[in-house]
């Protein structure tokens, strides 16, 4: 199923390409969550005896059936959580702590997200030891490197079916047969995959299988986990209350989100036959809209990847910077949950990327109501954006004539850094060579900033000015402001204030002074190199 997203833009506050974040709840979803919250509905506590509760009793089990039949498990094996990051974490410490008098060791991959890596490391801390696992330049890890990294006091296997960040889809059957053989319980977390691409849990030696609704326009706060019926005495609750759910999962089950969840579950189930080939053609075409650009490079391109996930990083860009020229265009520099950091990609640096690469990486998802017209409106910002800044790092001439987009949101910048990174007035470069033109730089590798100003001089004054720079939206912005500045002021009085005086001007965050300082040391060399 399809929507017709694309032929409403002018009207929207986006197109949305951030699927693998979050995805809308199908309205045939909200409807049947809908009849589960009012006096006339099924708004009972499933665990109470009288017709309320055994009508709302009846609609979790029909539920539960259309959940379990997604990944091919039985009703009974899949208990119901608050999501992937709660069945995460009772598979992780729920298998490790029940099994400790076995062993003490577990097996993770570096690549995982972070609702296993910092379940990982509170094992730790409760005296586990951990093995984390590299995967290879195209983002799979290998079975043979799981296998090397197995103990005698291995309890516990953990590698997420598919990436959130690259697509890759991992060799979960290869891994789990390893574990099987030796009587290692094996996790998988397929938050990214369940709905996406089949899953038969009666046939992959998989013990448990974390999911959620809310990545398959189901609602948010309500996910599974799925426990082989073998393995159910070998897992331990993390939390308690009532009992609910076998006594895995305590709480009063919430009716409306767990019939969501159920209809979403069956709806994607259905959408399988046809919906990947559609995602996967839709993908194509952008990949085949962005490769044109030179200096793209497509992550986990030579590894199996889900139809519905695309993740490309952009040479001569600052990711920042990239994001904010997009504006209009919905999608993540990474995982969603992570991103608030500002930090390059862990999952792709673990794939031999750069800083700077994996800094400069947008992750585009699709989904059920993703059409063409989307996919060609976001070829066509990005491609916009890219050309820009890379012109305005390079000094070549910035197409003023091109649709800049909607702008930085203004959630993020101020009004004035949201107009200059807009207009980025004196970004260029000056024509001419020789004593009147004067050139200072500075550059930071760790916070991808590099600025280069050059100044048209006459004796003791500055006639004219431009400069090239790659940068925060902050720096852009500055360096725009400061280039206007110029002309007119004398080599000793060069510099017009300090950062702390150009942040408060520009409202830029504290956290951002650093990438000023680069600024004024690009002006200072400048002013070293200028012989009156």
């Amino acid at each position: 199923m399809s929507g017709a997203s694309g032929s409403s833009r002018g009207a929207r506050r986006a197109v949305y390409l951030d699927y693998a974040a979050t995805s809308p709840v199908d309205p045939r979803v909200a409807q049947a969550m809908s009849e589960c919250l009012t006096l006339d509905g099924a708004f009972g506590n499933p665990s109470s005896a009288h017709v309320f509760g055994r009508e709302a009793r009846a609609r979790v089990e029909q539920a539960r059936e259309r959940i379990a039949a997604l990944v091919g498990a039985s009703p009974a094996e899949i208990v119901l959580t608050s999501g992937a990051t709660e069945s995460n974490n009772l598979a992780l410490f729920g298998a490790a702590r029940a099994n400790a008098d076995r062993g003490r060791h577990v097996v993770t991959s570096r690549i995982e997200h972070r609702a296993v890596l910092d379940p990982c490391r509170r094992l730790e801390k409760e005296g586990f030891s951990v093995t984390y696992v590299s995967p290879d330049a195209s983002g799979r890890v290998d079975p043979r490197a799981i296998e090397a990294a197995l103990r005698p006091d291995t309890v516990l296997v953990s590698v997420m079916h598919v990436n959130n960040e690259t697509g890759v889809v991992q060799d979960i059957a290869a891994i789990g047969a390893l574990c099987r053989e030796r009587d290692i319980l094996f996790h998988s977390d397929a938050a990214q995959s369940a709905g996406r691409i089949p899953i038969d849990c009666r046939a992959l030696p998989v013990d448990f299988l974390s999911f959620t609704a809310h990545k398959l326009c189901g609602p948010k706060g309500i996910g599974a986990l799925y426990v082989r019926k073998e393995c159910r005495a070998r897992l331990q609750p993390v939390s308690f209350g009532g009992g609910q759910e076998a006594g895995l999962r305590s709480g009063t089950l919430a009716t409306h989100q767990i019939v969501g969840f159920g209809l979403a579950c069956e709806l994607a189930r259905e959408a399988l036959a046809t919906e990947p080939a559609r995602l996967e053609a839709l993908r194509e075409r952008l990949w085949k809209g962005l490769e044109p650009l030179g200096g793209v490079h497509l992550n986990g391109a030579a590894s199996p990847r889900v139809p519905a996930i695309l993740n490309v990083s952009f040479e001569g860009v600052e990711g920042e910077s990239l994001l904010a020229a997009i504006e209009g265009v919905a999608v993540s520099r990474g995982s969603a949950c992570n991103s608030a950091s500002g930090e390059p990609s862990y999952v792709l640096r673990a794939l031999g990327r750069s800083s700077a690469l994996a800094g400069s990486s947008l992750r585009f998802s699709l989904g059920r109501f993703t059409t063409q017209d989307d996919v060609d409106f976001a070829v066509e910002r990005v491609r916009a954006a890219v050309q820009r800044l890379r012109a305005v790092a390079s000094g070549d001439p910035v197409d003023v004539s091109a649709d800049p987009g909607e702008g930085p949101p203004a959630e993020l910048y101020g009004p004035a850094v949201r107009r200059l990174f807009q207009e980025l007035p004196g970004a260029g470069r000056l024509a001419g060579s020789g004593g009147d033109l004067i050139e200072g730089e500075a550059r930071d590798a760790h916070q991808d900033v590099a600025v280069r100003f050059q100044l048209q001089v006459r004796g003791t004054t500055v006639k004219d000015a431009r400069f090239q720079a790659r940068g925060c939206p902050h720096t852009l912005a500055a360096c725009a402001w400061l280039t206007s500045q110029l002309p007119g002021r004398t080599r000793e009085a060069l510099i017009p204030g300090t950062p702390e005086e150009w942040a408060r001007a520009l409202e830029v965050p504290v956290e951002k002074l650093g990438r000023l300082l680069v600024v004024e040391d690009a002006l200072r060399a400048a002013a070293e190199r200028w012989v009156a």
